[in-house]
């Protein structure tokens, strides 16, 4: 019996794509359940604000500061020019197919299926890995609120990962089980205590720069640039980090109640937003005490110190612990969230396995992909120094960013009758800089990084090739083997 499919070469079958139209109309249905529409764009905007916002300031300010100075603001500019380029496309494609898949699904529809796979295995290290790393960060704090406030810490075997003086970082573990409870009661709980605790966050940071400002100093911003445009670079590089998760509106798509029209607005609203913050508070911080203390902290928990250092008082620092353990919870949250709907999406698809595309009935959310992300991600930030999480999550990002703002030109070739709700602007040097923004970033990565990443993908490519190409439910209808599993 013939199906009236013609076979497909081996090459072909790598580079076949998604239909938008099947994207789309797949949105929201999982294994057993239906995923619910409840996130306003209010809720879109802060979810990932609340992703976004304090992986930099919080974390790795103390880190970014030795590179470049009193200039790590412009790294910072520097970042945030790279990451709008990328949001701006990230905009266009969310407006046009809005579903959970994020980047994975963009290029699903534009570059192919390995292409897809490879970008889906590179929001691995943007998402799950960037919680881990911020789950380590957020053990510090509590430990510098601990201090200040109690007068004691978490002992280093149980507070700081092995590498860094410790066994295992319980703090970061305790975070990533906080979240988790959270998503597994629901998406419209999940985004109400997300609420609560950006705006806490921004007061917090709000707090900081009132506090610090009154220390300002001309000469601590002398010599600006020390170590001229390569420290500024290298920073930038750095600081990106700080900027994962601006697209983590575009996972909701599946659950956002107007998807075409939000969630464009919601990416483009909250970089704003995070910029803006960033700015002042990097400003403020390195006016206020010089910026070659930042190197002898030898602590993630650098706000605080600065709080300590200009006001000569425990209550400022106290307060900034307290929100920042409150507020970098949120990131936890939101990214953790933003990871288990891209596993969703390629669970429908056949790229990974049935068990992360199953919806509880009752709950309306992938219980079992939550628990299993959750597992891992606690590994991780129970086990690995942050510093190798930030460099591996970056390089991964960029990647995946780049590979947006490509599938924004293919699609605008292959399919210019679809309907978009937002369009780049200036079309297409707007999706070119991205690539090319995201290249120079990446290429300021470190050796060791480059040698991690091109582990990670070949990892990858050999999961897919040994599991997803085989289960791809795209390919059994090329093929005429089967059609779409109940």
């Amino acid at each position: 019996m013939t199906t009236g499919i013609a076979p497909e070469t081996f090459a072909r079958s790598l580079l076949r794509t998604k239909p938008v139209d099947r994207i789309v109309a797949e949105g929201g249905y999982g294994a057993g359940g239906e995923l619910k529409r409840t996130m306003s764009l209010l809720q879109l905007t802060l979810f990932s604000v609340g992703a976004t916002l304090g992986t930099g300031i919080f974390v790795v300010l103390g880190e970014a500061v030795p590179l470049a100075g009193p200039a790590v603001v412009l790294s910072f500019v520097l970042a945030a020019v790279t990451a709008l380029f990328s949001a701006l496309s990230y905009a266009e494609l969310a407006g046009t197919i809005p579903v959970s898949g994020s980047s994975y699904s963009y290029a699903y529809a534009t570059l192919g299926e390995l292409v897809a796979w490879v970008c889906g295995w590179c929001l691995l290290l943007e998402y799950a890995v960037s919680v881990s790393a911020v789950a380590v960060g957020w053990g510090s704090y509590l430990n510098a609120f601990l201090d200040s406030a109690l007068g004691f810490t978490i002992p280093a075997q149980v507070g700081n990962p092995p590498g860094e003086g410790g066994v295992v970082n319980l703090p970061a573990v305790v975070v990533v089980l906080f979240a988790t409870l959270l998503l597994l009661r629901g998406t419209s709980e999940s985004a109400a205590a997300n609420t609560v605790m950006v705006f806490l966050k921004i007061g917090v940071l709000l707090f900081f720069c009132a506090v610090a400002f009154t220390a300002f100093r001309t000469g601590n911003m002398a010599p600006f640039a020390p170590m001229g445009w390569a420290g500024i670079s290298a920073a930038g590089s750095k600081v990106f980090f700080s900027y994962i998760g601006f697209d983590a509106a575009s996972t909701a798509g599946e659950e956002a109640r107007n998807p075409r029209r939000d969630l464009p607005l919601a990416i483009i609203l909250s970089l704003a937003i995070v910029t803006a913050l960033y700015v002042l508070v990097g400003l403020a911080a390195v006016a206020a005490m010089n910026w070659t203390r930042f190197s002898l902290s030898g602590s993630e928990a650098s706000l605080a110190q600065v709080l300590d250092s200009v006001s000569g008082r425990t209550w400022p620092s106290m307060i900034l612990s307290l929100g920042a353990v409150v507020a970098i919870a949120s990131v936890v949250l939101t990214v953790m969230y933003g990871q288990t709907r891209i596993l969703f999406a390629m669970s429908r698809d056949g790229l990974v396995p049935d068990v992360f595309r199953k919806v509880s009935p009752r709950r309306r959310v992938p219980v079992a992909n939550t628990v299993i992300v959750a597992a891992f991600i606690g590994v991780l930030a129970a086990a690995v120094p942050l510093g190798r999480l930030v460099d591996a999550t970056s390089i991964g990002t960029l990647f995946a960013f780049a590979l947006v703002s490509v599938g924004v030109i293919v699609l605008r070739r292959t399919r210019p009758d679809l309907p978009r709700s937002f369009r780049a602007p200036l079309y297409p040097l707007t999706p070119l800089l991205g690539v090319a923004l995201c290249v120079y970033l990446m290429v300021g990565l470190g050796g060791v990084t480059w040698t991690v990443f091109a582990i990670w993908i070949a990892v990858g490519l050999a999961a897919y090739f040994l599991y997803g190409r085989r289960h791809s439910r795209l390919a059994a209808r090329h093929t005429g083997h089967g059609g779409e599993p109940a």
